[in-house]
């Protein structure tokens, strides 16, 4: 059996006490610092005594003594262990001094735990991971481990990621989001979330002022909240952000940036009409403040035409688009990227080079495979329609289920419903109720920055089958009688 512990005893043959009892005592002080957790596996008398230089019989003694007091234990044909049942232990004296000080940065993202077994999750409108193209993924890792130069990958590569796989995002925005991005204006980051970070890191400075749509997006709020930045809450509606506040801001404000997601407005799903697209990027070119385009799941846009990004507009000087492959393959694929000026662009992989210095090119040239070799494109046709068929499951379940209890709109894209209560509801009170039922939903109250009670859930519907997205909303519609 592999014995993890490495061996530190402070052993002094010259000392008056024994040398079996000073290993002893070694061994007593590894366990209470909590170096040897119970259960661990020590090594062989013959080891240990060959590792500091004694005699086998002395470790014995050692041993036999320890097993005796209870700190050790032994199970026949395995080997000692650490006693699971410890004698107890006089609680260590408080280290006396001075401590440092830390930033805590907890609630910046909602716990994640592992979920039991046949939990029906509405999640913020995650992709369902059955269906990510996996065979097609390994394949395409194990030939680029198998190519004979992938030494090269071993070592650093470029600050802004694997060049092969920019080109392939750059042709993709190209040819399906109409944006006119070149390798030298995007950077790869691991996940969204990284280029959210990045992006708020290079272009704040402590104190500049930084609209957000609210309800919205939490991590992104604190993101920038922990840039430095002062933030301000800008009204959603049906037709998305409500850019006649935001102009009323810039007057009496110097606004730095706009943080927005307008293809699918989070948590509401409501696409941002194109009269305020328009108007967004002219007040953005008058005053002179960024916009943050998070485009989080552009591919699953089901009625009419898609709209373009804001970052395709032949006026849009002033968007830094964040987007991922992560909602599009599989969440754990980290894959984000951020497109901007490419001024902007190299001094945030500076930033990225000190936070992720290598990145990670074996996967990265793994995706650009696929996205060459159009997996990436069939996958997403594939998931379109099974996405839009449990869209259609969901809205009949809402109709039947909740129906008097509720109103919503059928999204016109996205992969998740924003459903609002008739009545006040506190959605924390109810995912703790719903637990208990095997249902599990994400608590509203987060989305609000104003404090202002929101009545609604956000229910993703994507990562769940008909037969599961039925006995949920049936679930949640008897929890709120």
């Amino acid at each position: 059996m592999l014995r993890p512990w490495n061996t530190i005893l402070p052993i002094d043959v010259d000392k008056q006490l024994s040398v079996y009892q000073q290993i002893a005592d070694g061994i007593i002080a590894e366990i209470r610092k909590g170096r040897l957790k119970p259960g661990t596996p020590l090594p062989g008398s013959r080891v240990l005594a060959a590792d500091i230089g004694v005699n086998r019989k002395t470790v014995v003694l050692a041993y036999e003594g320890l097993i005796a007091e209870g700190w050790l234990e032994t199970v026949d044909k395995k080997g000692t262990f650490v006693s699971h049942e410890l004698p107890l232990q006089k609680k260590p004296a408080t280290r006396k001094g001075n401590t440092f000080a830390f930033n805590h940065t907890t609630g910046m993202l909602p716990e994640q735990s592992a979920v039991p077994s046949g939990l029906i999750t509405f999640n913020d409108g995650l992709p369902d991971v059955r269906l990510a193209p996996m065979d097609e993924l390994a394949k395409a890792y194990k030939r680029i481990f198998q190519q004979k130069a992938r030494w090269r990958m071993l070592g650093y590569g470029h600050p802004q990621g694997e060049e092969r796989l920019r080109v392939a995002l750059v042709n993709m925005l190209s040819f399906k989001r109409g944006m006119n991005a070149g390798k030298d204006s995007i950077c790869i980051t691991r996940g969204s979330q990284m280029a959210l970070y990045l992006t708020a890191h290079t272009l704040l400075q402590p104190g500049d002022t930084v609209a957000m749509e609210c309800p919205g997006y939490l991590p992104a709020w604190q993101t920038f909240a922990g840039a430095g930045a002062s933030m301000v809450n800008m009204a959603v509606d049906d037709k998305g952000l409500v850019v006649d506040e935001l102009e009323q801001l810039c007057r009496t404000k110097v606004v730095k940036a706009v943080y927005v997601t307008p293809h699918h407005q989070f948590p509401t799903a409501v696409s941002m009409k194109m009269e305020r697209r328009l108007r967004l990027i002219e007040l953005s070119n008058r005053y002179g403040f960024a916009i943050i385009e998070d485009d989080y799941d552009h591919e699953f846009h089901f009625d009419a035409k898609s709209l373009l990004p804001l970052a395709s507009h032949q006026d849009a000087a002033n968007v830094i688009y964040i987007s991922s492959l992560s909602k599009l393959v599989a969440p754990a694929v980290r894959i984000g990227y951020v497109t901007g000026p490419a001024a902007f662009i190299a001094a945030l992989a500076q930033l990225r080079g000190l936070v992720d210095r290598q990145g990670d090119p074996m996967m990265e040239q793994a995706i650009a495979e696929l996205m060459e070799a159009g997996a990436v494109n069939r996958h997403a046709k594939r998931a379109f329609n099974i996405y839009k068929e449990r869209r259609d499951h969901m809205e009949a379940h809402l109709l039947t289920y909740l129906g008097k209890k509720m109103t919503f709109r059928k999204p016109e894209g996205g992969l998740a419903f924003w459903v609002k209560f008739n009545r006040t509801i506190n959605t924390e009170e109810l995912s703790l109720k719903l637990l208990k039922k095997g249902v599990s939903v994400m608590p509203t109250e987060r989305f609000s920055f104003s404090g202002k009670p929101l009545n609604a859930l956000r229910l993703g519907y994507a990562s769940l089958t008909p037969t599961e997205l039925e006995e949920g909303i049936r679930i949640i519609a008897t929890a709120i009688r």
